[in-house]
């Protein structure tokens, strides 16, 4: 039931973020990324003579390594993970998407391939940010990993003990 709900949210989410793509965060006095952008999405217009290629992709991430990704927030394609532990978090930011969960990092270029990464502890993660050429994740026990590439992850002091379940960036 509550894998239901909680893709029956993402796909809510989805929905509400491809109605409202296209309208700029600078109208909510942020910097001129879109809403896609900020959300976790991508859209990259290309246009070569008189071609526009446009690809863009949502992805929801949950219990038992469940990946879905979409192109259109409505319909939706399980992704094979490669891990069976619940992914609690995504993200994407310079051309990678990175999902994270019970010590597992997976990171992506294109929403539908995924590659294990070494997070080098069986802490859960619940959180993953991008933000100024930095990924952050935050988890268990005041954990907090970061990351240039999304590849290569390096453990920060935190300062707590207590779990940590979000975390963002803000320009």
């Amino acid at each position: 039931m509550s894998q239901f709900i909680s893709i029956t949210l993402v796909i809510i989410l989805g929905m509400f973020l491809n109605t409202c793509g296209q309208m700029l965060s600078k109208d909510e006095g942020m910097s001129s990324k879109s809403i896609e952008e900020a959300s976790g999405t991508t859209d990259d217009t290309t246009t070569t003579d008189d071609t526009t290629t446009t690809s863009g992709v949502y992805v929801g991430v949950g219990s038992g390594g469940t990946i879905l990704s979409s192109s259109d927030g409505t319909t939706w394609t399980s992704r094979t993970s490669g891990t069976n532990v619940g992914l609690n978090g995504v993200t994407y930011g310079n051309g990678l998407f990175v999902t994270v969960g019970w010590g597992t990092i997976l990171t992506s270029s294109d929403g539908t391939s995924w590659d294990n990464r070494t997070s080098g502890t069986y802490n859960n993660f619940f959180g993953v940010t991008y933000g100024n050429g930095l990924f952050v994740t935050v988890g268990d026990s005041g954990t907090i990993l970061t990351s240039t590439d999304g590849i290569t992850w390096t453990e920060r002091t935190s300062g707590t003990s207590e779990t940590l379940k979000g975390v963002t960036y803000s320009q």
